[in-house]
């Protein structure tokens, strides 16, 4: 059960309970279906092919019934692709920011779902959609219909009347899309409106704001937006979804984090696709943590897969020893991982809408192996603040072989990560003397094993191909 808030970071700004986070993404309509009375006219049975217009009937009691299976596999914290009401499968263009989508429940059901939540000790965090809305959003169907005389016609930026469709938009709207027309955020009876909205459900006891294009926004309304969210709740979590470097949000006047696809790149071209050496991975990786202050580090939504991409398996080539491999490294790496539903039981798919369908709970479906492999590695994570919460070190990135080598240091504990991304056993000398301090080392992974101290300093082991090793000192 979650108790009080955890402070912030002494002296910083990130909500100190996100390094100790692991997320979990759902995308509501595709997780399970927990109340069939609320389903859409024409839903399709469970575990057809996912388009962009089709409907299986996945809503908030789906959730509901299967938090017990998101508390087991160790995770404690969700994100929710958009709740609120939309004629869409995915929500994205909003009808109405104060209603959850009937089709998903209502606000009796997600408060529900918030204190079960938070009942496991899982923090809940929920998409915000703030650039755009969509054709059927009351402010903007009233300006279609009256034009000039419209009191909300201020509301977006319209470079003609009357206002065309949205097969020929003759307004801004996202990347072109007529279907989604963007929101003049500069309007102040706009901005007055979306920190109604955000006010509503930040006092309901939500945990965090994922912010959907967010660089599609003036930076001063990310300023005000933060003070009010932090002002009812200081320990709301702020992520942004940011592919590129996203320093000028991280200032901590606007996010505490964003949806870190700069850390999935180059894990997919190391471990999934073999294009990257283990100097560029390593490269790649220490340039984005030189980009932004250590706490955001700590909270960077590290993830492999999303609503947005190919799943991690797709990009595997089915290869699920370098799935496992890559959450390894994801698990014990700095920043808060994320797991796309359903790429812990082995589900594939391509991008959009491909990577978006049903999660499937027939267990004989499932890859087992594999779920088992998250629970352990999601529990690794968890059992020490070591890879939560300590220091990061390359120790070896060399380009002989595909070994990568690294450790992680909290106080007097440590450990190492020993990766092995070649198609072939590697032989490997982990200069474990080289972390420094005294003590026992254990190994914790591939089994339990306590380890003498090698003399030296330096242990030796032969590496199955795209296999890795952990090792363990804990302090005194």
């Amino acid at each position: 059960m979650l108790t009080a808030s955890s402070p912030l970071q002494a002296g910083g700004f990130v909500p100190g309970w996100v390094k100790d986070a692991v997320f979990y993404q759902i995308f509501p309509e595709r997780f399970a279906n927990g109340d069939t009375a609320n389903d859409p006219a024409g839903v399709e049975a469970w575990g057809g092919t996912p388009t962009g217009r089709n409907f299986f009937g996945g809503d908030l009691q789906g959730i509901i019934d299967h938090l017990d299976y998101i508390h087991d596999l160790g995770v404690n914290a969700i994100y929710l692709n958009p709740i609120f009401a939309a004629t869409t499968n995915h929500k994205y263009n909003t009808t109405d920011y104060m209603r959850i989508d009937p089709h998903f429940g209502d606000d009796a059901v997600f408060r529900k779902l918030l204190d079960s939540c938070h009942a496991r000790g899982i923090r809940l965090v929920i998409d915000g959609v703030f650039n755009h809305v969509g054709v059927a959003f009351f402010a903007f169907a009233d300006v279609r219909a009256k034009g000039q005389r419209s009191i909300y016609k201020d509301w977006f930026i319209i470079h003609g009347f009357p206002v065309g469709p949205p097969s020929k938009p003759n307004y801004e709207c996202w990347w072109g899309y007529g279907s989604l027309p963007k929101l003049n955020t500069n309007n102040e009876a706009v901005r007055k409106y979306l920190f109604d909205v955000t006010r509503k459900w930040t006092s309901m006891g939500i945990d965090g704001w994922r912010l959907d294009v967010p660089n599609e926004i003036p930076h001063d309304f990310w300023r005000a937006w933060r003070t009010l969210v932090k002002s009812i709740n200081p320990d709301c979590y702020i992520v942004g979804e940011i592919w590129d470097n996203a320093t000028a949000w991280l200032q901590g006047d606007q996010f505490d984090g964003v949806m870190n696809y700069r850390f999935r790149d180059p894990c997919l071209k190391f471990f999934a696709q073999e294009t990257a050496s283990p100097s560029a991975f390593d490269t790649a990786l220490a340039h984005q943590r030189q980009d932004y202050p250590d706490e955001v580090n700590f909270a960077l939504q590290n993830l492999l897969g999303s609503h947005d991409t190919e799943r991690l398996l797709t990009m595997c080539n089915g290869d699920v020893d370098r799935e496992k491999l890559a959450v390894l490294f994801q698990m014990t790496y700095p920043g808060a991982p994320m797991v796309y539903y359903g790429d812990e039981i082995g589900m594939t798919g391509g991008k959009d809408p491909a990577c978006r369908g049903t999660m499937i709970w027939d267990r004989k479906k499932q890859r087992s192996d594999l779920h088992a492999w998250y629970k352990r590695m999601i529990g690794l994570r968890r059992a020490n603040p070591l890879w939560r919460r300590g220091s990061f070190e390359t120790l070896k990135s060399g380009d002989t072989g595909r070994v990568y080598i690294y450790a992680r240091k909290d106080g007097a504990s440590c450990g190492v990560v020993v990766l092995n991304a070649d198609t072939a056993a590697a032989r490997v000398v982990i200069p474990l003397g080289a972390v420094g301090g005294s003590g026992a080392w254990r190994i914790v992974l591939p089994a339990e094993q306590t380890l003498e101290p090698p003399a030296g300093g330096d242990y030796a082991l032969t590496l199955p191909a795209c296999s890795g090793a952990v090792f363990v000192r804990d302090g005194k």
